[in-house]
């Protein structure tokens, strides 16, 4: 996930991909002259404009080429705090998380915007294109299958530190031959790496939200609250149902849903290309879906 966003050099890669934009979105894009102009133009605002990491209401451009831009140097910039981010095993820093935040707002926004979010996404890098509509499709899916929620209900804590949670990842793939990547994308589907700590309204529980029953039967023995002893129990149920060789079956027992596993191999192939992309996602914060609309329950400015 490497994009280097800091001169107006990038629109030749934008350039590039002119070829690969369908006939509909050309008719609905400025020339491609003033197309990279404008993304230029966008690079080197936000370029300018990012000395400081973005607030927490930072704005976001609601036009494609800006907000292409946009999305651009908020990746480069994030990547570059990510690496610079050492020990992991410590809290993020503060540019990490709040560049995590804007990164997950303009994603949030973009599936709300199918329209907007086309037009976009025609303007970026192809690799960041492949990057963004699995994270696109992903978001749209699983908001489909979430009930709304009183917030009331909802209880959240900090995650267990990601180093921890790839540890666990990996004793549970050579135990099970479950890959980690794929685990890392239940635990974030589920509860984002633990933050969201509330029973489901069905009633599962624990970091990979089991259900009673099931964990008596794959928890080896263990306590569905703790993140190490969830993850080895999610494998050791994933591996039961017929994982590695049937991974989408063996999700599809996890949650009967082909969206929910539709999201989880998209979250999973992007984590899986890119280690970067796993410390990215444990910074986006959590949103519940409430009667009242969509809140967010952890993160920076919060009480």
């Amino acid at each position: 996930m490497i994009y280097h966003a800091k001169t107006c050099s990038l629109t030749r890669a934008i350039a590039s991909e002119d070829r690969h934009v369908t006939a509909h979105t050309r008719r609905h894009t400025a020339a491609t002259g003033v197309r990279r102009a404008s993304l230029c133009a966008a690079l080197f605002v936000v370029g300018n404009a990012t000395a400081a990491p973005p607030g927490v209401n930072a704005p976001i451009p609601k036009e494609p080429a800006p907000l292409a831009g946009t999305l651009l140097q908020t990746t480069a910039d994030l990547e570059t705090a990510i690496g610079n981010w050492n020990p992991k095993s410590t809290v993020a820093p503060q540019s990490v998380v709040l560049l995590a935040l804007y990164q997950q707002r303009i994603y949030r926004l973009l599936t709300r915007e199918s329209r907007l979010a086309t037009h976009t996404l025609a303007l970026l890098p192809r690799e960041l294109q492949k990057v963004s509509r699995d994270l696109l499709a992903a978001q749209r899916e699983l908001y489909r299958l979430t009930p709304p929620i009183g917030v009331h209900a909802i209880k959240v804590a900090r995650a267990r530190p990601a180093p921890e949670l790839l540890s666990y990842y990996r004793e549970a793939q050579r135990r099970f031959k479950i890959p980690w990547n794929v685990l890392a994308a239940v635990n974030f589907v589920e509860t984002k790496f633990g933050k969201l700590r509330s029973a489901s309204a069905a009633g599962a529980q624990g970091p990979m939200q089991f259900m009673p029953a099931t964990w008596r039967r794959y928890g080896l023995g263990g306590n569905v609250q703790d993140a190490h002893d969830s993850i080895l129990g999610a494998a050791n149920y994933i591996h039961a149902s017929g994982a590695p060789q049937k991974l989408r079956n063996a999700l599809h027992h996890y949650n009967p849903s082909g969206a929910y596993v539709e999201a989880v191999v998209r979250y999973a192939r992007r984590i899986g290309a890119d280690r970067t992309m796993f410390y990215a996602l444990y910074n986006w914060q959590v949103f519940v879906k409430t009667p009242r609309g969509d809140r967010r329950v952890t993160g920076p400015g919060l009480p």
